[in-house]
């Protein structure tokens, strides 16, 4: 019984002197975590300041691109309310008669059905300059209706003041600022459009376009609002990523979804 004991006094001085080392070994490691958190706070916290100043860069140099290049406005237009000129002229016309002008007033018959659009004939927006404009409630049938007229019509256009001229050359212009932007922020664009260089003429100014697609030869309806599709869902893509307020958003209006993306109020615009 006392070799035994013995023994056994033996193998618990053994295994004290193994959890000696292994508490020696705990506190290291312990150690050793407290300075790779220390160390990847100090990381993060760089990180996260590369982010903001990486994405106030990003938001100088858009806001730069969108003053010099591609300047984005609002073109009001003088067109005024047909409901408040028939009331003028027409003082017995009751006040439902009024509303229902109004109301059709704000309703556009766009690709087969009537949609309700609230800036209709009020607005349009122009870029690259005030001569250069997008119809603001996003029908473009001024294009492949020339399209198919001119198909009909034989000699040269020489109409350049054309809205389909307008049209093709403002679709260009925004195809090249949105590319554009996909690059300065870094977003993945989900619609491909065609980025060939080419050189054409669009309403007395000659560009370099990125988009062969508008500015190249004229598009039937199909292929025209399958780009303008295309364009529109990079578009939103885009505005999405920045955390638009999606409340601004419409998936038709190009121009005003693209206003409203580089505009200086966006608080999100190069995260």
């Amino acid at each position: 019984d006392t070799e035994g004991l013995l023994r056994i006094k033996e193998e618990n001085q053994k295994h004290y002197r193994r959890a000696q080392r292994h508490q020696e070994k705990k506190e290291k490691i312990q150690r050793h975590n407290r300075k790779l958190g220390d160390l990847v706070e100090k990381k993060t916290y760089d990180l996260r300041t590369q982010y903001e100043h990486l994405a106030k860069l990003r938001r100088m140099h858009i806001l730069e691109l969108t003053s010099v290049i591609f300047p984005i406005e609002e073109v009001k237009t003088s067109m005024r309310d047909p409901a408040d000129v028939s009331s003028e002229s027409d003082n017995a016309m009751t006040s439902s008669t009024v509303s229902k002008l109004a109301e059709a007033r704000r309703t556009t018959y766009l690709s087969g059905r009537w949609v309700c659009d609230d800036h209709n004939g009020d607005t349009s927006i122009s870029i690259t300059g005030p001569w250069i404009t997008l119809p603001n409630n996003g029908d473009y049938s001024a294009y492949y209706n020339w399209v198919e007229e001119k198909k009909t019509t034989q000699g040269p256009d020489m109409e350049h003041n054309n809205p389909a001229h307008t049209i093709s050359a403002a679709l260009c212009y925004a195809t090249q600022l949105v590319n554009t932007l996909s690059l300065i922020l870094d977003v993945n664009l989900p619609k491909k459009l065609c980025n060939r260089q080419h050189f054409a003429f669009c309403v007395f100014v000659c560009v370099w376009c990125f988009n062969s697609e508008f500015c190249g030869e004229n598009l039937s309806r199909h292929k025209f609002t399958r780009a303008v599709k295309k364009l529109n869902a990079n578009i939103l893509h885009l505005c999405f990523s920045q955390h638009v307020n999606l409340d601004l958003l419409h998936p038709l209006h190009t121009l005003r979804n693209l206003m409203y993306l580089v505009s200086p109020d966006t608080e999100n615009l190069g995260r």
